[in-house]
């Protein structure tokens, strides 16, 4: 696997997600009525997969605080491939909505042109999150090996961010058998 060089350019175009104002519950006790911790950046790879919807429920889960904003990265083959975007832009905006009205937290999108696994790396040093996370198709050590595969390349190259592999939720029924 290359590693892609800092000063290479890559294509990405930002989605413009659907206005939503976050409704922040007032404070209840006197404690918390003083300033607000800042929130984290969170990293999120999206595909069209179970997989990494199943990533994006975790991390909304067990991951997200309320001041936190997720920023949803999809690549893509191409930009400009209308259709290929808008069914991008569909998917993510159905996600920054269900983010919203899970755990209350923003959302930023971003749809980006090239390898999956070198793009996330890339997007993660542009942002310096507190965590990358996202999911995987459970192959086996040696077919991951062969075919490649974005978390792995992920794992051993992203260095500003931990990178949290959430496994699909078919690997636990195979595990229960």
């Amino acid at each position: 696997m290359e590693v892609l060089q800092e000063d290479e350019e890559y294509n990405w175009r930002e989605v413009r997600l659907p206005s939503m104002t976050r409704v922040e519950p007032e404070p209840e006790l006197e404690r918390e009525k003083g300033e607000r911790r800042r929130g984290r950046d969170i990293l999120i790879a999206i595909d069209h997969g179970p997989n990494s919807k199943h990533a994006f429920d975790w991390a909304l889960i067990h991951l997200c605080r309320l001041a936190d904003t997720i920023h949803l990265v999809h690549a893509v083959s191409s930009v400009q491939n209308t259709v290929v975007y808008e069914t991008s832009q569909q998917l993510l905006e159905k996600l920054a909505v269900e983010a919203l009205q899970v755990a209350m937290v923003s959302s930023v999108a971003r749809i980006v042109e090239g390898d999956a696994g070198k793009i996330i790396c890339k997007e993660a040093a542009r942002l310096k999150p507190a965590a990358v996370v996202m999911g995987t198709r459970g192959r086996g050590l040696v077919q991951s090996f062969l075919q490649g595969s974005a978390s792995e390349y992920c794992f051993h190259h992203c260095k500003v961010a931990p990178v949290i592999i959430v496994p699909g939720k078919d690997i636990y029924k195979r595990e229960l058998r």
